[in-house]
């Protein structure tokens, strides 16, 4: 918290006297923003510890309510607030925000407060008695810092340093270079919040569970050899069929975003949005989403099995990584706008993918599993995909998307026979991972 509250500060300043501060009369209450976002980043930073507790034991349904709870207040307040008093401008996402790591922090801190001491967590024997437990102290039988646990936390922090400028890289090369116009930045911005709504909603949390998931049924820094072979063979089982099950998802969304991104734009925000570069960057979105989808279980299978040392030699990969990225990111931008930064970020995921296949398989190389397998979709599926590109990229050029509802209805029916064609061949060919997803 200390920490934050310094980051919060020094950032604060960088951002409302270092970078270019937007029109007041386009963008009014910037300056308010600034600091309301934030005080909301140190409000999130006080929950953080029952976060952890709660991931740690698996608490997936406080997670889900809280989470839930918090977006849909956020989400009423910003509705109510822009059809009520537009005129607030940022003020209203400023409040919002404000709400939502509120009512966040709230849900973990109401619910340990009942939890912790009852008979549910007697009887779960739960490692925590009192709610003052998580607040900083210091413990009579132990030294100060465990050195042990601080130099990996160390080389996580570098490592996650090191993701954020490779997530959100585009961004600060946005900021600081100026190589898009605000108006730019806010179609990309539209493009790249609706591009991401699957990974947000459908990979964040699969990638967050089976991340704990992997780290509490094998050892981190083993080999496989040492590691229990049962152990070994349920999380290769497990990875393969969640490589498959985020390939399928990514496959579809890729194959079908292509032929519908138009039509969603013009739906969704009218010609402003679908008669410019919109359409062109949902598209590479949705091939950026493939990449996505993989490397999130990958790189969760990664993170949970390395050792120190191999965290340590993996950021400086990330490092040499960051500094490609940022410099593609840059050209890129020059010669393609804003569709330059999502190939950049394809280019990045790819290499990153790249890493995490490489040690997966190298682990697994002793062993007589082969997870990798789970990307290789079934040939006949693969062909359904083909064919479902070209006939949907057919019906776009033909009814898409300025010859009126009856064509887009043609075209959007197109669509979901190819679509219910896909789902009828992956139910066909895909049998073992069909039942994975119902028991999970």
């Amino acid at each position: 918290v200390p920490l934050g509250v310094f980051w919060s500060i020094i950032l604060g300043l960088v951002w409302l006297h270092l970078l270019e501060v937007p029109d007041p009369s386009v963008v009014p209450h910037y300056q308010a923003g600034v600091v309301a976002f934030g005080l909301s980043a140190i409000i999130e930073l006080l929950g953080e510890p029952f976060w952890v507790l709660a991931q740690a034991h698996l608490f997936v349904r406080l997670k889900v309510i809280a989470e839930s709870l918090s977006v849909v207040s956020k989400c009423i307040l910003m509705v109510t607030l822009v059809i009520l008093y537009p005129q607030w401008g940022l003020y209203i996402f400023s409040l919002a925000q404000l709400l939502y790591v509120t009512v966040l922090v709230m849900c973990y801190v109401i619910y340990f407060v009942m939890f912790l001491g009852s008979p549910e967590a007697t009887k779960k024997s739960f490692p925590v008695a009192r709610v003052k437990a998580l607040l900083p102290n210091f413990v009579e039988d132990e030294t100060f810092v465990n050195w042990k646990e601080a130099r990996l936390t160390w080389s996580f922090f570098k490592q996650s340093f090191l993701k954020q400028i490779l997530t959100e890289g585009e961004r600060y090369v946005m900021t600081f270079l100026n190589v898009l116009n605000f108006g730019d930045q806010g179609v990309y911005d539209i493009v790249n919040n609706l591009g991401s709504l699957v990974a947000r909603f459908i990979f964040l949390p699969i990638e967050e569970s089976f991340y704990v998931f992997f780290a509490k049924v094998l050892e981190r820094g083993r080999t496989v050899k040492d590691q229990k072979q049962d152990d070994v063979a349920m999380a290769a089982n497990v990875l393969e069929l969640l490589l498959k099950l985020v390939l399928l998802i990514g496959l579809t969304i890729t194959v079908f975003g292509y032929a519908y991104s138009q039509l969603a734009l013009d739906i969704y925000g009218g010609s402003m949005l679908s008669s410019g570069t919109g359409p062109d960057l949902l598209r590479c979105y949705s091939l950026y989403v493939l990449f996505l989808a993989v490397n999130g279980v990958t790189e969760c299978f990664t993170s949970a099995l390395m050792c120190k040392e191999e965290v340590d030699r993996y950021n400086f990969v990330m490092l040499a990584l960051s500094f490609i990225f940022l410099c593609i990111s840059y050209f890129l931008t020059h010669w393609y706008g804003s569709v330059g930064f999502i190939l950049a970020n394809c280019f990045n995921m790819g290499i990153r993918i790249a890493h995490s296949t490489h040690y997966i398989y190298g682990y697994f190389r002793e062993s007589t599993h082969r997870p990798l397998t789970g990307l290789l979709p079934s040939p006949a599926l693969l062909l359904v995909y083909i064919i479902s590109a070209g006939i949907t990229a057919f019906s776009e050029v033909l009814f898409c998307c300025d010859k009126g509802w009856m064509a887009r209805l043609i075209h959007i029916s197109t669509g979901a026979l190819c679509f219910a064609a896909t789902l009828v061949t992956m139910f066909c060919t895909e049998t073992k991972l069909i039942h994975f997803v119902r028991n999970q």
